[in-house]
């Protein structure tokens, strides 16, 4: 079997206590399945960049390099996060475009890919991730590489019409054919792709095989936390503090992407509408801080400190707090078993690409008693998790009626739901995910070979 060489932007070392997200769950079930590398940015802002350091834990080793100032604030915080994730997540009011963020986008994956290239095997599989290295395979062509080479993008790809508002949407879409493989999350994705590609490239133009390769969850391992947190002391502290009331949860980071403002004033709506259930249920809204020196960011955190305080300030009483809003990470098995304990789980982003916290929510419920699942249709798991009352997270007043209709649905519909649901889970965990992505790159490199 070929060694396994996954690149993203980040990487996450495991490390005790904390909680991964979304790309490091997937990546380290992939390694742990076929060991090998592990590249990318260390997460640090050094003076110098280019040398590489490694570390190898549980057979898998990992090389990260560090970025200069001058590439976090233009390749990171400029071209990626507010040029790249707010178009892609459709969000065209952040969108800003500088030619020198562009710049330094490209120079950043040709610096990456020349550290890595002395590293790789002439049988290795390369696994790039994300939006940050759109152009990795191009550049690692360009060194002499041979090796397959697959992408998969974690969040949305935008439709043309969305797409063409960056200046240099052909080049993005024509380094895409670089790779042997390009895995997109849900259908309506690659139809976008193969719009954008017809409109920039033209129908004859050689393309890649493009798939979607729904991302999933280890649904026995979530279940496995969240039968154990429910003895944890975290987890019981937050039972008892409910005084018996009903739990509505939220977990996300905190990102503008996730509708958490939105969400609130849904939340504000539902205890306007519903004044019956004042006093009687408690929403624990979690968010840990997500790249807290962009300035958007740390306006949407205020934004909700504001919302929260709005709401609390309205409606709470003496024993009673309406919304609980928590700034930090909690270990992944703690999550698990809040996730268990919620009978509503409120997952409204604008726009995601998939979003796991859904598919977590599902897996972590009791099939005896089950919570239900209020989902944003704009996240790509409304494609899988039909049995899900979905909304528009753009409508307070729809989100508030849901939340009511979880509230008031009979054992016997909520078991229904959740057990259709929890077999889909099954059958696309986050093993088949990396299988099948692999399976079907080792399969294009070697027709693209013959």
């Amino acid at each position: 079997m070929s060694r396994l060489v996954c690149v993203s932007n980040r990487v996450l070392v495991p490390r005790r206590g904390a909680a991964p997200g979304g790309l490091a769950v997937g990546v380290h079930a992939a390694m742990r399945d076929r060991a090998g590398l592990w590249f990318g940015w260390s997460g640090e802002v050094a003076g110098t960049t280019g040398s590489v350091a490694s570390t190898t834990r549980e057979g898998i080793t990992y090389a990260t390099v560090d970025f200069t100032t001058a590439q976090y604030d233009r390749y990171y915080k400029g071209y990626c996060n507010t040029s790249l994730w707010p178009l892609f997540h459709y969000l065209t009011d952040r969108f800003r475009f500088d030619a020198v963020w562009h710049e330094a986008y490209r120079a950043v994956n040709l610096s990456m890919a020349r550290a890595l290239a002395p590293l790789l095997r002439p049988d290795d599989v390369v696994w790039v991730h994300d939006y940050h290295l759109i152009p990795f395979a191009r550049c690692l062509r360009e060194l002499g590489v041979t090796a397959r080479v697959g992408f998969f993008l974690h969040i949305p790809f935008p439709h043309f019409e969305v797409l063409r508002l960056l200046p240099t949407c052909h080049e993005l879409v024509h380094d895409l054919t670089a790779f042997d493989l390009v895995g997109l999350q849900t259908d309506a994705d690659v139809r976008s792709f193969d719009a954008s590609a017809r409109h920039l490239l033209g129908d004859s133009a050689t393309l890649p095989p493009v798939a979607a390769f729904p991302i999933g969850v280890d649904v026995e391992g979530v279940r496995r936390e969240s039968d154990a947190a429910q003895s944890s002391e975290a987890v019981r502290r937050m039972v008892k503090g409910l005084l018996g009331r009903r739990l509505v949860i939220g977990v996300d980071r905190l990102d503008y992407s996730k509708g958490l403002v939105e969400r609130f004033a849904a939340y504000q709506a539902f205890l306007e509408r519903y004044p019956a259930w004042r006093g009687r249920l408690t929403y624990l809204q979690i968010a840990p801080l997500s790249r807290e020196d962009v300035q958007a960011y740390a306006a949407i955190r205020e934004a909700l400190e504001q919302a929260a305080g709005r709401t609390n300030g309205r409606f709470a009483d003496t024993d009673w707090t309406p919304i609980r809003y928590l700034n930090r990470n909690f270990p992944h098995g703690t999550l698990m078993g809040f996730l268990r304990a919620a009978q509503v789980g409120l997952v409204t982003p604008l726009r995601d690409g998939m979003n796991l916290v859904a598919k977590e929510y599902v897996a972590a419920q009791d099939p005896a008693d089950p919570g239900v699942l209020v989902l944003s249709s704009l996240a790509g798991a409304a494609c899988e998790l039909e049995e899900a009352v979905v909304v528009n997270p753009h409508d307070p007043g729809s989100v508030a009626d849901a939340i009511d209709l979880a509230l008031h649905m009979p054992l016997a519909e909520r078991q229904a739901r959740h057990a259709a649901m929890l077999e889909r889970l099954r059958r696309r965990s986050i093993h088949a995910w990396h299988r099948d992505f692999l399976s079907a790159l080792e399969s294009s490199g070697e027709a693209n070979r013959k």
